[in-house]
């Protein structure tokens, strides 16, 4: 039977693959975080939704791995094995760390925007000169590996140019080019998405339709970067595709020429500033963030930020303290050796069940009983085989019982009036655990 989702669940054998979690979705498939049960590595397992399924999707498939495999080059993501599972098309790739998309989310220094750039640009210069353009360059496509090494992916959408290039609007809202979403994408169409993405890195911003000049956050820019690369930029994103590059390897050769200025900017600006003074220039949020980072964060493994606001959070907060954000599902990956595929959250291989969101049981993977030193409570059900909890767990994960234990924040004795459990109101505007408001509601 045809669904709309395809129903892959964790510890689900797929040929020599084994699924441990869902790492995100897109229109046309998901990808999962699987391990290679011959080769003993992990892999990042792309497998299509049923219903997208037919001879012309088949046929598409087949063309995005033969283009994927004519372009070999450190910073273009391999494929590492295609073929037709149980029915379904599925693609294994390495295993990154992390997307651009996720490293974003918090500050991202010159020197490392720098390093970024040089792969990406060396990336799609080098598929430009296979004469193929990818047409959906996005940070959710960029993968990072240890080290800040970047690798393009994802060239569902990419194009063979021919003699003359027909395509229909296709690409990511956001990071398109304005010819693109009309169906005339061109080598300029991905300098143009570079363009976006440069600029989101220095200036924090991503520019939005009509693209007007100077963006939002030009200053930012201003302060950030040099003048002979915002000049770059500003001829990356011009509306007319005429005035911009008229690929990423002139592209390319164009910052080649004020890489060394963008860095010695940056050199000056430091070395000129006295430390009291850039304290002064600091956004106070900032500030008080990192008070908060150097007080709780390792107590409350606020390890990820929030992707509103940015305010450090932990995998176990359902609501952005911050800024109030629903935290439902966790976005940013985990720990744990699997995730839940309902709130994404992490899981130890001996868990039956899932402790932050009451999902469905799942099988144990082992049979050894793993110690932990964050065990740090014990479930109150008399009857439980293990009973041990980790801190801010909602659910036994042995025997599925509420958990009734009010959870505090080490060296604070403040309380939610809401749920019970400890809140900083010091810092927070929202309690994390159950989303009151704190302005008012402390004890």
């Amino acid at each position: 039977m045809i669904t709309t989702r395809t129903v892959i669940k964790p510890k689900q054998q797929l040929g020599k693959y084994r699924i441990e979690c869902k790492l995100g979705e897109g229109g046309c498939a998901a990808v999962y975080r699987a391990l290679d049960t011959i080769e003993g590595v992990r892999v990042a397992l792309k497998v299509p939704f049923q219903n997208r399924i037919n001879d012309s999707w088949l046929n598409e498939f087949k063309r995005e791995i033969r283009i994927n495999a004519q372009l070999h080059h450190p910073n273009i993501l391999p494929v590492k094995n295609a073929e037709i599972l149980e029915g379904l098309p599925m693609v294994a790739y390495p295993l990154g760390e992390r997307t651009l998309a996720d490293r974003l989310r918090s500050r991202i220094s010159v020197e490392t925007s720098v390093h970024v750039i040089d792969q990406l640009l060396d990336a799609v210069a080098y598929a430009h000169g296979k004469k193929v353009l990818h047409c959906d360059i996005k940070p959710e496509n960029l993968i990072m590996f240890s080290g800040h090494h970047l690798m393009l992916s994802d060239f569902g959408l990419a194009k063979i140019t021919l003699r003359t290039l027909r395509a229909s609007g296709s690409g990511t809202i956001g990071y398109v080019a304005p010819e693109q979403a009309m169906g005339r994408p061109s080598f300029r169409s991905d300098v143009f998405s570079i363009g976006l993405i440069v600029y989101r890195m220095f200036a924090g911003v991503l520019p939005e339709w009509p693209y007007d000049w100077p963006p939002p956050s030009f200053d930012r820019l201003k302060q950030k970067t040099h003048e002979d690369m915002i000049a770059l930029l500003q001829r990356s994103m011009e509306l007319d595709p005429r005035k911009r590059f008229r690929d990423a390897r002139a592209m390319k050769a164009a910052y080649r020429r004020v890489r060394g200025k963008v860095l010695r900017f940056r050199q000056r600006r430091t070395t000129s500033e006295p430390d009291e003074v850039s304290a002064t220039k600091r956004d106070w949020r900032t500030v008080r963030r990192r008070q908060f980072l150097r007080e709780y964060g390792a107590a409350l493994e606020t390890e990820f930020v929030c992707g509103k606001c940015d305010g450090p959070v932990s995998e176990a907060m359902t609501t952005c303290p911050w800024c109030g954000d629903n935290r439902t599902v966790h976005d940013g990956g985990t720990r744990h050796p699997q995730c839940c595929p309902r709130c994404e959250r992490g899981m130890k291989l001996d868990w039956p069940y899932c402790p932050w969101c009451y999902g469905g049981g799942f099988e144990i993977q082992t049979n050894r009983r793993l110690s932990d030193s964050r065990y740090v409570g014990r479930c109150s059900n008399t009857g439980c085989e293990r009973r041990e909890l980790f801190q801010f767990m909602r659910y036994c994960p042995w025997c599925r019982t509420k958990v009734r234990r009010k959870w505090g924040v080490a060296d604070s004795e403040e309380h939610c009036s809401g749920c019970g459990w400890g809140i900083l109101s010091d810092y927070w505007s929202h309690c994390p655990w159950c989303a009151k408001s704190i302005i008012s509601g402390a004890s």
